[in-house]
């Protein structure tokens, strides 16, 4: 098991009980953090028994911070050289689809993962798109490997909803349900009472059930396993996920929220009654993208300090891309864009790191450098809120996948 030791860099650790370290190490065994500190305490041989294998990189001038958290996108679904023959990330075909899988979709040797490892960012939440009001499974990611199965930090990770214009534009127009929002909040209701009559069913009589694969997907939602990911701009299309999530009990995110701003009562309350009994359990909200055009009407009212608000309230926040809406390497620089409008420092870097990873329910292994942590691990040249910064060095899961060449 390989052992090293980064040395002489400024530690943004992003976890609270460590802070930020002038010069500091981080001692990584195998896949994980094993130590971090100030350089004046290293001892290498308080760390290890066996030192004589251990390798020492210096990171002299280098800024160390966890790899960066996209929480919402659809990376490697949407090839991004290609046009039709590419596109695997809307099925089309039927408002409901929860059997189908990201993994089978995710295109491995994307260029564009290869851009998202160079800009720092090393855990990635990716999914079907927002064509079917329910559109299937999401996975967590870490984009660097010979194949998807070997990329996987937790599938599946959400069930894929989406309220709002997308499912009516692309059923309605065919004369098909939904054509309105009343229409989007009946399938996704009807969706969600035939899963739970499924597993009531199974649960009394399992021998007697006929085996679903569309509820059998379903299954983990009703039985508050795997969060419901909703696609949800406008302020009324947000009240209703938060009403049927009420309604079966489940765990929802709440995903691009662009008009959450204008009912931040309504996301406290469901937030405060996330552990009671018979209510939806809002897991954290996901902003994004905010830098952009108002592409369709739902997006007439966008604006950008609305990530300072939402992070006001002390709901777990994430700002995602959107992938490819704005390119999965520019995340950061949305943050620091939104830092204009309101949003503090330390917020910006945590809605791509420690929040981010609470909202996605990964913390305990990505989102902060310390101790039992993964090792992704970027070395920047300078702060990454700059739009000049670049990346000097990225280990992911211990190892050194990407190095600058200037």
């Amino acid at each position: 098991m390989a052992k090293f030791i980064i040395s002489n860099v400024e530690l943004f650790s992003m976890d609270p009980s460590i802070g930020h370290i002038d010069r500091a190490f981080i001692a990584i065994e195998g896949q994980k953090i094993c130590h971090v500190g100030a350089m004046e305490a290293l001892d290498t041989k308080a760390i290890w028994e066996d030192t004589e294998d251990v390798e020492l990189v210096d990171g002299e001038g280098l800024l160390a911070y966890p790899g960066f958290i996209d929480a919402h996108s659809h990376l490697g679904m949407f090839d991004d050289h290609l046009g039709w023959e590419g596109s695997d990330g809307n099925e089309a075909t039927d408002p409901v689809t929860p059997e189908l899988r990201a993994i089978d979709s995710i295109f491995h040797d994307d260029v564009t993962l290869e851009e998202s490892i160079a800009g720092g960012v090393t855990t990635v939440m990716t999914g079907p798109g927002s064509a079917n009001v329910i559109g299937g499974q999401f996975a967590i990611i870490k984009p660097y490997g010979p194949s998807v199965d070997r990329m996987i930090l937790k599938a599946p990770a959400a069930m894929k909803a989406a309220l709002g214009d997308n499912p009516k534009m692309v059923y309605g127009r065919h004369d098909k349900k939904p054509q309105t929002r009343m229409g989007n909040a009946a399938v996704l209701r009807e969706a969600l009472m035939k899963a739970r009559d499924y597993v009531d069913r199974k649960a009394k009589d399992p021998d007697k059930t006929s085996f679903d694969f569309r509820m059998e997907a379903l299954a983990p939602v009703i039985r508050r396993e795997l969060p419901l990911k909703i696609h949800c701009h406008r302020a009324d299309d947000i009240l209703t996920a938060i009403r049927i999530s009420d309604e079966f009990g489940i765990r929802y995110t709440l995903d691009h929220c662009t008009e959450g701003y204008l009912i931040l009562d309504q996301l406290v309350e469901a937030y405060a009654y996330r552990n009671e009994d018979h209510r939806g359990s809002l897991e954290g909200i996901i902003v994004g993208p905010l830098v952009g055009d108002r592409s369709k009407p739902e997006l007439s009212r966008k604006w950008n300090g609305s990530a300072a608000a939402i992070y006001e309230t002390g709901i777990p926040m994430a700002v995602a891309t959107d992938h490819p809406v704005i390119s999965i390497d520019f995340g950061r620089h949305q943050v620091s864009a939104l830092m204009r409008d309101g949003l503090s420092r330390e917020a910006a870097l945590e809605s791509i790191t420690i929040k981010a990873a609470m909202v996605l329910g990964v913390d305990d292994r990505v989102g902060r450098l310390a101790p039992g942590m993964d090792a992704d691990i970027v070395l920047w040249d300078q702060d990454p809120l700059l739009p000049w910064a670049n990346t000097d060095r990225v280990y992911l899961n211990g190892k050194l996948v990407y190095e600058a060449d200037f």
